[in-house]
């Protein structure tokens, strides 16, 4: 009769130290991809908006939703540097 081991070996403080630095770094990468993505998407539409403008399409009443997608803009590069 073969007896099956099941002892598990714990990690040290130094490998679940280096394993939370692994996840935070994932979770950067991620929430980084995405500010990206959504930058591009604010970018596309302030576009939108002027194009729309020029064209006179949009009335000048109308301004807060280019307001709206610049200070998005804004608020998705500001904690770039960091």
């Amino acid at each position: 009769m073969t007896i099956e081991n099941t002892n598990t070996r714990s990690l040290s403080d130094e490998e679940k130290m280096e394993m939370m630095m692994t996840i935070q770094a994932e979770q950067a990468e991620g929430i980084d991809k995405s500010k990206e993505n959504y930058r591009k998407i604010a970018q596309a539409c302030i576009s939108q908006w002027v194009r729309d403008f020029k064209e006179g399409n949009i009335k000048l009443s109308s301004v807060e939703d280019l307001k709206k997608l610049i200070e998005l803009d804004i608020d998705l590069q500001k904690y770039d540097d960091i």
